[in-house]
């Protein structure tokens, strides 16, 4: 099929690392191992970094709309848009499948009902008008479903996150005293931050106990200079190439994140894929990736985190055993089941399209 990619909250070339620009790139990859034509139809975005900027993103969209339709190079079968929420609604996705006369599907929506009134309630209303014109949605974590499922409940589709798992292939090794814990953080103001100085406690309390223990953080961001100090110098190893991060995770015994409010961590994945045991607090759609590959505790608990590493680094066998279940987990999550799931929601969106055409 061929299939028009649409990402209000960030295109996939967007030069800031993040989770978002991960996930679209991996839709991408996944549309091409499934044989689909894919590609990014607009760089229109529609993140509000407060409510009043959503007037004149809007007053945007029709100009943005005529550019996608004179550049685009095929007629789509499938507009396909990666993360629908109240700060980056959905403007153009329902409009480009009407032209085409299209299905439209949507993956990562997010929806909060408490944002309905209240400063960010214009947007709350332009994203739910996206969800109520998707054919189908797919919902990323379980606790996106319930909310999703009031309001949209036949086009509703479970999704799981995936990941391409080529780069993480390399057998682990593991380090020589299977002592060496590894992380990696995108180290910006807010939930972010509030990580990585709650990692520097809980590492503290670990190598009270464990004084052969040791970490190394990959990683920068404008909050770094801050939270440096926090650690013992040459903890910090600054934002690696992929294949350096994949280097870091081979030679590691244990991946820790705390993941305060994280939506689900594509990290988590990664650090799976190459065999690591990982330890993560129990955060939004953290839970619905971390399961026999790791340790989820309760997110914002120091001692609960040190207590989990301190657990996991004591018992070799069953660190071992857990990264062999991490690494098992994300096989079952790669870029072929990214593939299927792309697969199934199209099938559904169009089903659903179909039978609305026939009314």
């Amino acid at each position: 099929m061929k299939v028009a990619l649409l990402t209000p909250m960030k295109p996939p070339d967007a030069s800031t690392p993040s989770g978002d620009r991960t996930f679209a790139r991996l839709i991408l990859k996944a549309l091409a191992t499934g044989g689909h034509t894919a590609a990014l139809a607009s760089p229109f975005v529609t993140r509000c970094n407060a409510p009043e900027d959503l007037a004149a993103i809007e007053a945007e969209a029709p100009r943005a709309l005529a550019k996608t339709i004179e550049t685009l190079s095929f007629k789509p079968d499938i507009v396909l848009t990666y993360h629908n929420y109240h700060k980056a609604p959905d403007l153009l996705g329902p409009r480009l499948a009407a032209h085409y006369g299209a299905a439209y599907a949507i993956v990562e929506a997010s929806r909060s009902p408490r944002q309905a009134t209240g400063p960010w309630a214009e947007g709350f209303a332009r994203a739910d008008a996206a969800l109520a014109a998707a054919n189908a949605v797919g919902a990323v974590t379980a606790r996106d479903r319930p909310a999703l499922a009031d309001f949209v409940p036949h086009a509703l589709v479970p999704f799981q996150p995936f990941i391409d798992t080529a780069p993480f292939a390399a057998p682990h090794t593991g380090s020589p005293g299977g002592r060496q814990i590894v992380s990696a953080a995108m180290m910006r103001p807010g939930r972010k931050a509030d990580s990585v100085a709650l990692l520097a406690s809980a590492f503290c309390k670990v190598a009270g106990e464990m004084p052969e223990a040791s970490l190394t953080i990959a990683g920068d961001g404008p909050e770094r200079a801050r939270l440096e100090p926090l650690f013992a110098p040459g903890t910090f190893v600054g934002r690696l190439a992929e294949a350096d991060l994949a280097a870091l995770f081979a030679g590691a015994d244990l991946f820790v994140w705390p993941a305060i409010e994280e939506p689900f961590g594509f990290v988590f994945l990664e650090a799976q894929a190459a065999g690591l045991p990982v330890i993560g607090g129990a955060a939004r759609g953290v839970v619905d990736i971390v399961r026999d590959g790791g340790v989820l505790v309760p997110p914002g608990k120091t001692d609960a985190l040190a207590a989990a590493i301190l657990a996991l680094l004591s018992n070799p066998a069953r660190l071992s055993a857990t990264g062999k279940a991490a690494r098992s987990f994300a096989a079952a999550n790669d870029l072929g089941a990214g593939a299927a799931r792309l697969d199934a929601l199209f099938a559904h969106a169009r089903r659903r399209h179909t039978a609305a055409l026939r009314q």
